[in-house]
């Protein structure tokens, strides 16, 4: 995996190459998972997100998973936001007036 080491993203890594990919950068997301899931059972809080907003955009109606994403989100403590494709604006910019 590539690592880059400026700005914001600094020390994160990018899945850019399935072949770069070391067993301890598959092992070490799945143990977190993991320890995660083993809290949620025991009904042990694990707040990783506090304050931290997900934005979700559907282009077709998907109700398992933004409610998954939903409930993913606020058992670690952070919001999810649906987005409405309808009401996006993409590609459309301002219109002027004359």
């Amino acid at each position: 995996m590539a690592t880059r080491t400026t700005g914001m993203r600094a020390g994160k890594k990018d899945f850019l190459d399935v072949a770069a990919i070391s067993k301890a950068d598959v092992e070490t997301p799945l143990g977190s998972a993991a320890l995660l899931k083993d809290k949620q059972g025991r009904g042990v809080p694990h707040p990783l997100l506090p304050g931290k907003t997900l934005g979700l955009l559907f282009q077709k109606p998907s109700t398992r998973t933004r409610v998954s994403f939903e409930a993913g989100m606020n058992q670690l403590g952070g919001h999810a936001l649906v987005l409405p494709m309808a009401d996006m604006r993409n590609g459309r910019g301002k219109r002027r007036c004359r």
